[in-house]
């Protein structure tokens, strides 16, 4: 019998090696004679679960199915049964660098232009909802 059981230490020892402190702060290099460190924000979860069965598999007695036993596909569907499984989702944003030379350490934030264009759009979008809901207070 092919014996397989769901190992959750496995999956916590692979979310351990994903989220770790390399994730946030990347690889220094050089670069123009200063040195250059990359920062990230790491966010994940993780989940898993397992399952365990006993007894027949089967049918009611009398319900004039063939036996479990007996179904073609099913050889020895009466028994145990065991399963699990799990993963774990990560998700890395881009925060910025450190530059470090003479002079000391500066800090050079990622402008993630997306994030700004739909701040924008809600920002215009409560505006004129407000202004609407004010002029149609205002004509009553």
């Amino acid at each position: 019998m092919d014996e397989r059981s769901f190992d959750p230490g496995s999956l916590t020892r692979a979310a351990a090696d994903t989220f770790t402190v390399r994730r946030v702060f990347g690889e220094p290099y050089e670069r123009d004679g200063r040195l250059v460190v990359p920062v990230a924000r790491v966010t994940g979860m993780t989940g898993s679960g397992a399952g365990r069965g006993d007894g027949d598999v089967g049918h009611a007695e009398g319900d004039g199915q063939p036996d479990a036993a007996e179904r073609p596909g099913r050889p020895g569907a009466r028994g145990t049964g065991d399963g699990g499984g799990g993963g774990f989702a990560a998700r890395v944003r881009p925060l910025g660098v450190y530059e470090l030379d003479g002079e000391g350490a500066r800090w050079h934030p990622a402008v993630d232009v997306d994030r700004a264009i739909l701040g924008g759009q809600v920002a215009v979008t409560v505006v004129a909802s407000v202004w609407a809901l004010a002029w149609a207070v205002r004509r009553r």
